[in-house]
C-alpha cells in the first residue's frame, strides 16, 4: 500500500521528517501545512506538494499526519488530527505546560488512534545496549547535561512559547534517564536566570531527581554558551559505569572500557518506525507513544515547576 500523509509545521525540523517521507518507499506526502504560508509554500516547493491549509490537508485523504510545530503551538491542531481519526506523529515537546498535554493524551485514548513522538534517541542501537547494561547493573547515580547556545527561532527565547530549555531541549535526555533508570518521584531545581535582553528563558537550570528504584541523579542544562559542548548521560550502576551520547556509548566494567558508535540514524529512524507500524502493524522498540511521551513531559514540567517555585515537586 502507499501510505498518503500530510506535513504540519515547516520549520527546520518538519523540513528534515518532511525530506524523510519524501525519500521512503510506499509512502506519499500530500502536502505541507504552516502557520506562516510563505514557509509553507517554500517546504512544500522543495518537496514538490502543494501548500495547503490545515483543513484542506486534513480534507485530503490521509492515512496520517506529522505535526511539527513549536511548542507553544499544540493542542487544538492535535484536537483537529485525532477528531479526523487520522494516526498522528507529534514532535516533542508536547506542549510548553501540561494542561494542552493532558487533554490531548485523554482524546488520544478516547479515539484509539496509533500515535508517535519525536523522542528519537531510543532508535538508536547503542541506547539498547546502554539500557541492557542497566538491566543487569542497576543505576546509582545518574548526571544528565545539555549544555549549549540559544536555538535561532525568536520563540525560544521566551518560555511562555517554547517552555524553557528543559521542557524544550532537555527533555531528550530525560527521557533517556528515564529509560535506563527508571520513573523519577521527586525533583528539586535551581535556576540562573537569563542574562541577555529579550530573553526570559533561563542561563541554566539545576536539578536533583529520586527515582522510585532508589538511585538519585541530577540535571545541569544551560544555554548561555557560545555552542553545543555537550548533551547526554553518565550513569554510575552497581557494577558498570555508562557515558551515553547521541554519537557513542562508552561502557566501563572490571575489564575495562568499550568504545560504540551508533550503526542506526535515529533521525530517519523514528519516521520509518512510524510508517512500519501504520503499513504492517510492527512496532520498533524505540518507538515512544503520545501516552509515553507524556511521562517524560510530566518530568520536564515538575522541574520548571520546582525552579519556580523553589520547593521540591512530587508526582507519579
Amino acid at each position: 500500500m502507499t501510505l498518503r500523509v500530510g506535513l504540519v509545521g515547516a520549520g527546520g525540523v518538519g523540513a528534515r521528517h518532511g525530506r524523510t517521507l519524501s525519500a521512503l518507499d510506499g509512502v506519499m506526502l500530500v502536502g505541507v501545512a504552516d502557520a506562516v504560508p510563505p514557509a509553507a509554500a517554500a517546504l512544500a516547493s522543495e518537496l514538490r506538494v502543494p501548500a495547503l491549509d490545515i483543513d484542506a490537508l486534513l480534507g485530503s485523504g490521509l492515512d496520517a499526519v506529522w505535526l511539527c510545530v513549536p511548542p507553544f503551538a499544540h493542542g487544538e491542531l492535535e484536537l483537529a488530527v485525532v477528531r479526523a481519526g487520522l494516526p498522528l506523529f507529534v514532535e516533542k515537546p508536547l506542549g510548553t505546560d501540561l494542561a494542552v498535554a493532558e487533554e490531548v493524551a485523554a482524546a488520544v485514548a478516547a479515539a484509539g488512534v496509533p500515535t508517535a513522538t519525536g523522542y528519537h534517541w531510543r532508535h538508536l542501537d547503542t541506547v539498547a545496549a546502554a539500557r541492557a547494561v542497566c538491566a543487569a547493573a542497576p543505576p546509582r547515580l545518574l548526571a544528565a547535561t545539555w549544555l549549549d547556545k540559544v536555538p535561532p527561532p525568536a520563540w525560544w527565547s521566551r518560555a511562555d512559547r517554547s517552555g524553557g530549555q528543559v521542557v524544550e531541549q532537555a527533555t531528550h535526555v530525560l527521557d533517556l534517564a528515564r529509560v535506563l533508570a527508571g520513573e523519577v518521584t521527586e525533583v528539586r531545581a535551581l535556576t540562573a536566570p537569563s542574562s541577555a535582553e529579550g530573553r526570559d528563558v533561563d542561563d541554566a537550570t539545576v536539578a536533583l531527581l529520586r527515582f522510585g528504584s532508589g538511585a538519585v541523579g541530577t540535571l545541569a542544562a544551560g544555554c548561555a554558551q557560545p555552542a553545543k559542548t555537550r548533551a547526554g548521560l553518565e550513569v554510575s550502576c552497581a557494577g558498570a559505569a555508562l557515558e551515553l551520547t547521541e554519537t557513542a556509548l562508552a561502557v566501563t566494567t572490571a575489564e575495562g572500557t568499550t568504545h560504540t558508535e551508533p550503526a542506526v540514524d535515529a533521525r530517519t529512524a523514528v519516521d520509518r518506525a512510524f510508517v512500519e507500524l501504520l503499513t504492517t502493524g510492527t512496532r520498533a522498540e524505540g518507538l515512544v507513544d503520545y501516552a509515553e511521551a507524556l511521562r517524560t513531559h510530566r518530568l520536564a514540567v515538575a522541574i520548571a515547576e520546582s525552579a519556580r517555585s523553589g520547593a521540591a515537586v512530587r508526582y507519579g
